[in-house]
């Protein structure tokens, strides 16, 4: 299973989030859960750092299958927030479509 946690904090502004775990979902290779949720962290990263060019620390370790991000300032800039916005929804329709089993996500306040 992915596990995706996005941090916030208590007024709601995004601090980050970690992405761990394979989805499990079919073979290595083949696993289109594992490769939805990859693309969609990582084209988030790769915008958050060329668009808006948000000062954050990325720290990867593809064997065990994880990213995390951390944002450097808070609150952030209204596009970086849209394009987290739309990681969250994102995330969550890939949890509704194949479950919990494969893609978990969770909000956690930090």
């Amino acid at each position: 299973m992915t596990k995706v946690t996005i941090h916030k904090n208590k007024s709601g502004d995004y601090l980050g989030f970690l992405c761990e775990g394979h989805a499990g979902f079919a073979k290595r290779g083949e696993d289109i859960v594992c490769a939805a949720i990859s693309v969609l962290t990582i084209n988030t990263i790769n915008s958050l750092e060329e668009l808006t060019k948000e000062p954050m620390q990325v720290e990867t370790d593809e064997a065990a299958g994880r990213i995390r991000c951390t944002f450097k300032a808070h609150p952030l800039q209204e596009t970086s927030r849209v394009l987290m916005d739309s990681l969250t929804l994102g995330l969550q329709r890939i949890q509704a479509q194949y479950g919990d089993k494969h893609c978990k996500l969770t909000v956690e306040e930090v």
